[in-house]
């Protein structure tokens, strides 16, 4: 034990001498001060001679603390280099530990290993990565709070200036005087659900509820037709596939659960086809060919109308808290302060024999106010709304002498981005001054194309923003002001159409547009702005001003990559929409190239059965695969819209949107197969087909010398 001691003390020598003189040093200074401190002072100012001798040992003393401190610094490289020394030695493998598998134990005090010099960079690259984080978060945060003081010393015009150039830079529409200084917000917010032939569950739609009403929603506005589930001698009417009654029911209390009001929507003019088609109730049409408007002139009209409005009415005040003898009351009581009517697009109207004895204006005005009347009679305390584009073309005198204003307030809808193109300041003022009030209309899906497939999000969000701006400017005409806006997404464009955008395709226009008008402008910043948290968006967005937007139009104006790393429902749906758009354009090229821009399968080719065999194969090598992949995806379409309608409602989708490519691309197989069948071919020039002669009315040469 002595001799190991000896030997550390041999080995640090230089080290143990430079501590013991700094502390002998330190020794010596502090009792020179003591001494010195501690001296008795003559009673008498000191003589130049003692100030001196003071002054010289204060200097003394200065130099003395100098030294100690290098001695100590070097002390301490000197241990360090001890220390760095000594673990290269242990590290440095011995004689004995080169001798292989011969070991050689001694007995020693059980202590924890250390930990090898590599393990202190286990998770180094993790470790760096948080902090990395943190710091862009720190950084985040100081942008922000930068940006809000900046934003704090601007004045409103400039603030304006800035959140314009910001809305530029994501590819949202600028419209002026919309921003977080323009004006408030409409007081109703309603959501169309078109349900025309086309039925989403109603889990589906309960999963919805929630999210509308967290984005700024006040109503919805449902639009039946043949979904509603009509009883009686109405029965005809509903389709095979209506809701229930008890699933409406469920519905529409959990709509009162979360606060919605409900406006129902019974076509009774225009677009009834979903009655008028029926065996039994054509005797009814304006037109014996057409099924889309009803005779006003008919008593049966009204009745069949009273009927419908009746059943429909009934069902909804039976979920506002009363109890029938068939049901109890209802959990949650529902907002039903309006019904909608519709009127809009009669088409047909004023053609039949008694009917037009009379002036149209005066037919539809007659037979609005009938059924307006009907409604008040029977249900006082309920308003009723009608589409307002038949009154566009009539003139004061006629809405006034009608007193259609003390019956309904109309649903001025226009879908496209200038709005005073087709509602003049002279319209908005005649509109003042026979109706009290009236609502809006704009979309957010099924009005930019019949058949569309996604619907174009930068026009519906510009649609919507103009309209807050009509809305604000033109409010203040009305005695009782604009009630509030209706987002529309139609399903169909009437009843005989086919498949407008789906309603899990449209959400993310749904609610981009909706949270806008709800607040009154497009926020800018994703932190004020719910639409992330609603949606479920996996997005960290970058708050910097220079730092890339986290919602961009620019590059499609039919979606934002945004909306594909969200997890709202329906959005496995609108994922696949994207992909199939995608597909469906590139075999849409596909066939031009090949059909329309070759030389070796155009109709010429076919017509005349000429062409090159190793042509005919280049072109329609990939139409068997493409023909694969389409099939694919239609069973994939099977799967994910299963979750969210019936078996008709997938099947029709498939047949509107996948079946007509797979087809083509079979013709076209088909085409290239008919000709590798050849094998010789005539000598040039081919002749004229002869049905192309006849269509066109060409003559040969040899027709002419006949001739």
């Amino acid at each position: 034990m002595h001799s190991n001691l000896w030997i550390f003390i041999w080995r640090r020598k230089l080290s143990f001498l430079l501590v013991v003189s700094g502390l002998v040093l330190l020794g010596l200074w502090t009792w020179a001060i003591l001494i010195d401190t501690t001296a008795p002072q003559p009673p008498g100012a000191l003589s130049s001679t003692e100030r001196l001798q003071q002054q010289q040992q204060q200097a003394t003393g200065y130099q003395q603390v100098h030294i100690i401190q290098k001695l100590i610094a070097q002390a301490n490289r000197v241990l360090r280099a001890e220390r760095l020394r000594d673990n290269a030695v242990e590290k440095a493998p011995s004689p004995v530990q080169r001798l292989g598998n011969v070991r050689f134990l001694r007995p020693t005090q059980a202590k924890k290993a250390p930990l090898p010099m590599s393990e202190s960079y286990l998770f180094e690259q993790e470790r760096l990565k948080i902090l990395e984080q943190q710091q862009r978060q720190r950084n985040a945060g100081m942008e922000e709070l930068n940006n809000a003081e900046d934003e704090r010393m601007l004045s409103s015009a400039e603030r304006q200036t800035q959140y314009e150039h910001e809305l530029q830079r994501m590819g949202v529409p600028v419209v002026a005087g919309i921003g977080p200084d323009g004006p408030r917000a409409p007081a109703e917010r309603l959501v169309h659900i078109d349900l025309k032939g086309a039925p989403p569950k109603i889990s589906f739609l309960k999963q919805l509820l929630p999210m509308l009403r967290a984005l700024g929603a006040t109503g919805l506005l449902i639009e039946y037709e043949d979904m509603f589930p009509y009883s009686g001698a109405l029965q005809p009417l509903a389709a095979h596939n209506a809701y229930k009654e008890e699933e409406l029911r469920d519905f529409l209390e959990c709509a009162a659960l979360h606060g919605l009001s409900v406006m129902p929507l019974v076509q009774t003019f225009g677009h009834m086809e979903f009655v008028l088609k029926l065996s039994g109730f054509e005797q009814l049409r304006e037109l014996t060919e057409s099924p889309q408007s009803i005779c006003p002139s008919q008593p049966q009209s009204m009745a069949l109308l009273e009927q419908m409005l009746t059943q429909v009415i009934e069902l909804h005040l039976q979920c506002l808290g009363h109890a029938t003898q068939t049901s109890a009351a209802p959990s949650a009581p529902i907002r039903f302060t309006h019904i909608h009517i519709g009127c809009d697009e009669v088409q047909r109207m004023g053609e039949c024999s008694v009917c037009r004895q009379r002036l149209r204006s005066e037919l539809f005005l007659s037979h609005v106010v009938s059924l307006a009347h009907f409604i008040r009679r029977q249900w006082p305390q309920l308003g009723v709304v009608i589409w307002d584009d038949q009154l566009r073309s009539m003139s004061l005198s006629e809405l006034q002498h009608s007193q259609v204003g003390s019956y309904v307030e109309p649903m001025v809808w226009v879908y496209a981005s200038d709005i005073y193109h087709f509602i003049q300041p002279q319209l908005w003022d005649t509109y003042a001054k026979v109706f009290p009030s009236a609502w809006a209309a704009s979309a957010f899906k099924g009005a930019f194309g019949e058949s569309l497939l996604v619907p174009p999000l930068q026009h519906h969000l510009e649609n919507n923003i103009r309209w807050l701006a009509v809305i604000a400017k033109e409010g203040g005409r009305f005695a009782k002001g604009l009630r509030g806006l209706a987002l529309t997404g139609w399903q169909r464009y009437d009843h005989f159409a086919v498949l407008c955008e789906l309603l899990p395709v449209g959400i993310p226009s749904l609610m981009t547009s909706l949270s806008t008008v709800a607040k009154g402008y497009f926020s800018t910043n994703p932190r004020d702005n719910e639409l992330l948290r609603v949606l479920q968006c996996i997005f960290q967005p970058d708050s910097r001003r220079s730092g890339r937007p986290w919602l961009e139009l620019h590059p499609n104006a039919h979606h934002s990559q945004l909306f594909a790393v969200c997890s709202y429902p329906g959005h496995m749906v609108f994922k696949y929409a994207l992909r199939l758009f995608d597909k469906l354009a590139e075999i849409r090229i596909y066939l031009e190239k090949t059909r329309d821009q070759s030389a070796w399968l155009s109709d010429y080719n076919v017509r005349h059965n000429f062409s090159s065999p190793l042509r005919v194969r280049e072109l329609t090598v990939r139409t068997p695969v493409l023909i694969e992949e389409l099939r694919a995806m239609a069973r994939e379409a099977q799967q994910l819209l299963w979750e969210v309608y019936d078996e008709y409602t997938v099947t029709e989708f498939v047949e509107q949107h996948i079946y007509p490519t797979i087809a083509a691309l079979q013709r076209q197989l088909a085409i290239g197969e008919t000709l590798l069948q050849r094998r010789t071919w005539p000598q040039r020039p081919l002749p004229l087909a002869l049905k192309l002669q006849e269509d066109m009315g060409l003559v040969t040469n040899q027709q002419e010398q006949q001739q």
